[in-house]
């Protein structure tokens, strides 16, 4: 077998490279490439893996035919074309927790900073100057910190700020009342933690609701001599309102690890009393790059090697161990989705997807990108579980997850239903003991059936002497049948076979199959 090749574009730690080896990739460090170097050579690769120098944009995607994942050592996915990449199917992975640490460290090493002025009296202690009397700091001891984000950071931020005598009050949408107990935080709306926080930190990311968040309007609404840090991402701050605020004493001091545009070369902010920069270090320590290195390459070798997702912005979770357990049942869904794909006509509006048994104690977010992934090939080749939700929601389909608790006829099954305007649709399966996944149910009808290869279906009024004639003119075409199903709902009514056969049927076979008598439908099928 073939081992997966991966890229190492920019600077890594060189122990991301012996991972990659260790679990079974080829790779080559091959930095500082132009767009146009990079284009020429990312063809031969299924892996690639980036920190921020690189950009992975639709250009190089599109020179990239055997890409599978892209892994970012970082958190920061700014460099690469998320929804092109998804529409290629290739994985975006980011390391969201390999730097959290050093990120939650530098900002609560900034707020210290703003709260005892230490910037500014080292420059003039170090210019000769004597300035004890110019300095007047305040204690965090008892102050309210404003936490804007209380995800991984966020809350790790929270945890030091009370290992200070801190009080602490967040905003997060989606913050539980659970989880705010949980981190000994107060859960508040923006207003309210404006109007109590002493300092404010952000730890959230920059999307059409975050951008400009501390806006000139919010930033009057907060208590006047509040100081403001940011190590998340410039947007958040408008920095013109800051510049005017921190000249007003609105705001006592302000921090900034990140700017609207970087490299700020140039900033209404520089040389403003009371401001502190430093150039985008929230992630940089040696650990951080250390860490973030090491995982993305085991993210990645996980993909490539054992199918595990973890950290993937653009498609579910699946852990490395549970890849195995999930592999038939994910086999079994592309399976009922590519089925009734084929067999479904009209404009589809939902799909379904019902767990029952062992099965709803599954991860069902893959088993759903798996009925996806085959029911979307009826409109495209290039389908895989990282497009295939992406397409779907691109036309406008209503994707739906249910879990039963009840246990039927079966120990697991799943089942895929359809809605389209000519009515709704369902098929199911289920994994017998040794793994293998076995269509049970087919619009009703209860048939047993593997899908594999070409296959033959065929909806006929049952009637003694079908099936001879079914198979005298498969016969005769030299087409020979390897596995029969076929069920009924009762005898003498609508009959449904499936057939297994070892070569495509020509159309002309089939327009024969057609015209024979009892016949409603007969369609080709591939799997």
């Amino acid at each position: 077998m073939t081992k997966p090749r991966v890229l190492i574009s920019d600077k890594m730690d060189p122990n991301a490279a012996v991972i990659f080896r260790e679990r079974g990739c080829e790779v080559d460090e091959i930095t500082g490439k132009t767009p146009e170097e990079l284009k020429a050579i990312i063809g031969q690769y299924d892996g690639l893996a980036i920190r921020s120098s690189t950009k992975v944009t639709q250009e190089i995607l599109d020179a990239a035919p055997n890409l599978k994942v892209v892994g970012r050592a970082g958190i920061g996915v700014d460099n690469v074309d998320i929804p092109a990449a998804s529409a290629k199917g290739v994985v975006v992975m980011n390391t969201p927790f390999g730097n959290s640490i050093t990120t939650a460290e530098h900002a609560i090493a900034l707020m210290f900073a703003l709260a005892r002025q230490i910037p500014e009296a080292n420059t003039q202690t170090q210019a000769g100057k004597w300035p004890k009397n110019d300095f007047m700091g305040v204690e965090v001891t008892g102050k309210t910190l404003g936490l804007i984000g209380a995800g991984n950071i966020g809350s790790i931020v929270a945890s030091r700020a009370l290992g200070l005598k801190m009080k602490v009050v967040a905003f997060d949408p989606f913050l539980t009342p659970e989880r705010a107990i949980e981190m000994g935080v107060e859960k508040a709306d923006l207003d309210t933690l404006f109007a109590k926080a002493d300092f404010i930190t952000l730890h959230t990311p920059l999307t059409d609701q975050t951008r400009n968040i501390l806006s000139r309007e919010n930033i009057a609404k907060c208590k006047k001599g509040v100081r403001i840090i940011n190590c998340a991402r410039g947007g958040l701050v408008d920095e013109a309102a800051l510049k005017d605020a921190l000249d007003s004493g609105q705001v006592a001091g302000a921090a900034l690890d990140v700017f609207q545009t970087e490299p700020a070369k140039d900033s209404p902010l520089f040389g403003t009393p009371n401001f502190i920069c430093t150039p985008h270090l929230g992630a940089s320590t040696n650990e951080a790059q250390v860490n973030v290195a090491l995982q993305v390459a085991e993210q990645m070798a996980d993909y490539l090697v054992s199918g595990g997702v973890t950290n993937a912005l653009n498609m579910p979770s699946l852990s490395a161990e549970e890849a195995p357990k999930l592999r038939p049942y994910m086999a079994l869904a592309q399976q009922l989705g590519s089925l009734i794909g084929q067999l479904s006509h009209g404009d589809l509006t939902q799909v379904s997807v019902e767990v029952e048994g062992a099965a709803a104690e599954l991860n069902i977010k893959p088993i759903t990108a798996a009925v996806l992934s085959g029911f979307m090939r009826r409109f495209s080749d290039a389908v895989n579980m990282v497009n295939a939700p992406y397409l779907a929601k691109e036309r406008g389909m209503d994707i739906r997850e249910v879990r039963h608790d009840r246990e039927g006829d079966y120990h697991t099954l799943l089942r895929v239903s359809v809605k389209t305007d000519v009515g709704e649709r369902s098929v199911a399966g289920t994994i017998f003991s040794n793994g293998t996944p076995r269509l049970v149910e087919l619009f009703g009808v209860k048939v047993e059936a593997d899908l594999e290869g070409h296959m033959l279906y065929i909806v006929n009024q049952d009637a003694p002497g079908f099936i001879g004639r079914l198979g005298t003119t498969l016969g005769e075409a030299d087409i020979n049948i390897g596995t029969f199903h076929l069920g009924r709902q009762e005898a003498g009514g609508v009959a449904i076979l499936l057939l297994s056969v070892d070569t495509p049927v020509p159309a002309s076979v089939l327009e024969t199959i057609h015209n024979l008598p009892g016949v409603k439908r007969a369609m080709a099928l591939k799997f």
